[in-house]
Parts: structure tokens; sequence; C-alpha cells
């Protein structure tokens, strides 16, 4: 019987336990008889006369060579070593190590510009009026290999021949100005192509746009409504809606806003085309105060030989709010932000469980711009100083704070306010989307145009003026996560700052002309099915218009 075996024998062999592994040569040389260092071997220190610091020095070694010792001191060592380094090992003295705030948590562009405001001002000194206007001139000089495009949509206003419709589709547009727009466009194209009599669209009464004129007062509620899933194809609506509209003859469809899927047939997207760039007008009374705020900017930006940048700002309390990104109003700000969450979105985001981090949804470049950082941005992409600048927005948050830093860096800015005088305004003035839509007007037929934080007006825009400017947006579309780096950097200097921003105008350059994928909107990318190459002929131009 084995020694280690305490139990009687029962007729089986108990197995032996596992041999132990060997240890390193290094490890066994200098080792007794029995395996283990011996305090009083001659060869491992000294005899026994040793003090006691000595026996403890040599014990605390003796652990550290076992393996199972230097697992348990390497981060002891390590540490040890590091303060050492770093010149902190006196015990009267507690180390503090400084972090540098998480990228986007703190709001440093007033500091940036502040810093690159002397270097920006002395690039500045040396342009003057020609070298702006050539510069506005040729900011999009790039040849293109796919060549200029452009309307081939047929305008014929000849109607013969029109079957018996099928019966009337009455829809709700909900949304604001432009998602209207594309209830409308969706609305004929569907309309059209099941042989139905459009009903002029009812135009929801939305919580922000708040246009009570735009209410449609008949009741629909005893008509058939069909809730139909968004982004639909044109094939569902001849299945499932058209059987329906034939038996009822008159059919709703609520909401209506994306209810048609972007991938259509040629025959529907020239519909679509038709009813966006030809037919769909603003009002007289919008169009001729438009018009007006054109010639008026035009007129103001002579130094430059007429032509001006539009920029479309969405720093409204509503936006700064709903963003839930933190700027540099202190207390006052926060305080505004939660109340007006409170009036929009009551409850959103108070939800038990939510987190809202304000440093990662900059970071994310998901922000609004503040007006400092668009002035900031512009100077960096080469406009200079004497550029004249048409400014759509809505009321700006904070304003004669906020706007403060944009109007130094350039003074010919406008806005329709400052265009226009109150009479002028008056009937417009308390109808947010009839605003817009004067805003929209003057940054259509703008030189460029410069877009902040996406949505529907830019969207429309982009598309628009592609469809004006030979398949060319002339738009600005910066990288807002590139941006939110370039503010957040401390270190940065103007012309390396200056010339990033010049690589990321080049970049929207590039990306002027671009031609639809399937699932792309019509409504931004006009090129092929709204437009035609400009080097084909007559014949072919209206042959694929037909």
């Amino acid at each position: 019987m084995h020694a280690y075996n305490r139990l009687p024998s029962s007729g089986h062999s108990s197995p032996s336990p596992p041999p132990s592994p060997l240890r390193s040569p290094r490890l066994r040389h200098g080792r007794s008889k029995t395996g283990r260092f011996s305090p009083g071997h001659p060869g491992a220190g000294g005899g026994v006369g040793r003090t006691a610091a000595q026996r403890l020095a040599w014990s605390f070694l003796s652990l550290l060579l076992r393996r199972q010792g230097v697992f348990l001191f390497a981060p002891l060592i390590y540490i040890s070593g590091m303060l050492l380094y770093m010149g902190s090992a006196s015990f009267d003295v507690v180390p503090v190590i400084k972090h540098r705030p998480a990228p986007g948590s703190v709001y440093r562009s007033p500091q940036l510009y502040a810093r690159l405001r002397p270097e920006m001002d002395a690039d500045n000194s040396s342009a003057d009026a020609l070298v702006t206007s050539i510069q506005i001139s040729t900011i999009w000089k790039i040849p293109y290999k796919g060549g200029e495009w452009k309307p081939c949509v047929n305008r014929s206003s000849q109607v013969t021949g029109l079957p018996e419709s099928n019966g009337f589709i009455y829809v709700e547009a909900n949304g604001g100005l432009n998602q209207q727009r594309t209830s409308v466009c969706n609305a004929v194209a569907v309309a059209g192509y099941l042989n139905a009599t459009l009903v002029i669209p009812n135009f929801h009464y939305h919580s922000i746009w708040k246009d009570p004129r735009e209410r449609f007062g008949s009741n629909m509620s005893n008509v058939h409504n069909f809730r139909i899933k968004a982004w639909s194809s044109i094939q569902y609506y001849k299945d499932v809606v058209l059987p329906k509209l034939l038996e009822e003859k008159v059919i709703r469809i609520s909401p209506f806003a994306n209810r048609l899927s972007f991938d259509a047939p040629p025959a529907v997207q020239r519909l679509r085309c038709l009813a966006n760039y030809e037919a769909l007008r603003f009002s007289n009374p919008l169009l001729t105060i438009g018009e007006s705020l054109v010639e008026r900017m035009r007129k103001r930006s002579a130094i430059n030989g007429g032509k001006y940048v539009s920029v479309h700002l969405r720093f409204e309390e509503d936006m700064v709010a709903f963003s839930c990104c933190v700027f540099d109003g202190g207390e006052q700000e926060r305080e505004d932000m939660i109340a007006a969450r409170e009036r929009g979105w009551k409850g959103k985001f108070t939800k038990p469980g939510r987190v809202i981090r304000p440093g990662a949804i900059r970071i994310n470049g998901k922000c609004p711009l503040t007006p400092l950082e668009v002035g900031l941005m512009l100077r960096g992409m080469g406009f200079t100083k004497n550029t004249s600048i048409f400014l759509a927005s809505g009321k700006i948050y904070n304003a004669e704070k906020t706007m403060a830093p944009l109007l130094e860096m350039f003074p010919n800015l406008h806005t329709k306010e400052t265009l226009a005088t109150e009479e002028e305004l008056a009937p417009f003035k308390n109808y947010s989307s009839r605003m817009a839509a004067i805003d929209y007007t003057v940054c259509l037929h703008s030189e460029a145009f410069v877009t902040t934080q996406g949505g529907n007006f830019p969207h429309f825009l982009l598309g628009h003026r592609r469809y004006l400017y030979g398949g060319h947006a002339k738009t600005i579309k910066p990288d807002k996560r590139k941006l939110a780096l370039l503010f957040d950097n401390p270190n940065i200097g103007w012309k390396s700052f200056k010339r990033q921003l010049l690589n990321m105008r080049a970049n929207s350059d590039s990306k002027g002309v671009e031609i639809k994928r399937p699932n792309d909107s019509i409504y931004s990318f006009p090129c092929p099915d709204c437009m035609c190459h400009a080097n084909k002929t007559d014949n072919s131009r209206s042959s694929s218009a037909a």
C-alpha cells in the first residue's frame, strides 16, 4: 500500500498521482538534495549566521523564482517601475494624472476659433474682390467623364384619348413642406399608373409646421382607407389597390408621404419627374417674393460678380433640443433644452433607462453645426471674408450670441429677414412652410449650396439643382464626423485645418454628378430618369422622354 493511500485495499490498485512537471535546468541549479533551496546551503548565499534582513530577502527571492511567485509579484514590480520612472516614488507625494476629456465630450469650437482667427484673417488679407469672384466661379471646374446632362421630361400639355377614369384617389400628405412635396409627386405617379383621378391632397396640420390654412375640411371618414406599408412597389398598387378602386370608385390613402418605392418602372418615374420638376410650383405670392429676394441677393453680391453661396443652417431650438448635444450655453442652455424637449416630445427623453451621451453623438457627426462651426468650415474651404452668403434658417437658438462669430467671418451675410421688409414678409411670417418656401427659392438659384444637417429640404434642393445645372449638384455636403474631430483638436494649425477642408470640398465636387441607383431617391438623383445626355440628338432625347 502506498503511503498516500490511507484506505484499505479493495482489490484494485489506486492510481498514482501525475508526476510533477520538470523545472528548468537553470532553476534546478543550487538546490539541496530535497529539491528545494536550503537556507543553510553555502551555495545559496551564506552561512547560518545571516541577519533577519538577509533571510527575508532570500525568502523573497526564492518566492520570485517560483513560477507562482512571478505571476503574483509581476504587476507590483511593473507599477513600482512606472512610479520610479515618472519620479513619483516618494511617499509624501501623490501622483496626479490629468486625463483629456473623451473626444467630442466638450464643445471646443470657440477655443479653436480664437486660436485660428489671427492666421485665418492674415490668410484672407491677400484676397480682393476679383480673387473672391474667380474663386466662387471656379469651385466646380473638374471635367466630368459622364458629360453634361439636360432635362428631357416631356412637357407637352396636349392630353388626348384618355380612357375613362377608374375612380378617385384621395391622399393625406403628412410632414413638412418637402415631405408633402414627396406625397404630391408620388400620388400623381400612382394615380397616373392606375388611370385614376387624383383629388387635391389633404395636407395635415403638422405639429411643427402649424400652417392651419393647409387643412382640408371635407369629411372623408366614410371612404375606405388603405393603410399601405412604406416603400411599397407599384405592383402592389396594381394588385391590391386597383381592385378596391374599381369596386368602391373612391379610396383614401392615409398617411401617404413615403408609400411608393423609389425603384419603379420608367413610366412611373417619368410621372414623378414631370410632377416634381415641371408641374409643381409655389403659389404666385411666394414665387414673386422669392424671385425678388434672388435679385436683391445678386445685387448685394456685385463684388462677386452677382454670385452668392447659400447655407441651410439647422440651429433652431427644437433641432438643438432633439439632437441632445451640449454646447457652451451652460445652465441656461440645459434648462432651455429640457423645456423644449418636454414641449415637443413629452416624456420621450426621460424614459427610464434612456442614456444620452452628447460626446458620442457629436463624434458620430449627429450634432447640428453651430453658426461658428459653419463659418470655420467655409473659411477653411477657401471662401473669403468677401463672399456673399444667404442663410436659410428658422429662428436660430440664442441668435445674439451664436451668430456673432459667423458675422465676423462673413460680414456680407443676409437672410430673408434682412433682404425683405416687414410688410413684404407679413403675409408669410406666421406660416413656417411658407417661410421655408422662400428660403428654398433663394437657395435654388445660388452659385453654391451648403447643407449642414440633412433632411428633406437639402435632399430636394440637391436634386433640383442637378436638374437645373447640367446634372451637377453644386452642393457642399460636409463630412460631419471628420469635422467633429477637427473642431475637437486643440493642436491643429490653420494650414493643416484648411488643407483638410479643401479636400472635403473637393470630395463634394467629385460627387456632384451621380447617377441614381435602384434604391436612391429620384428627387435627389434625377439622372437618368428625368435627364438625358446633352450630346444626344433631339430625336433620341424626345424618344426617351415619350
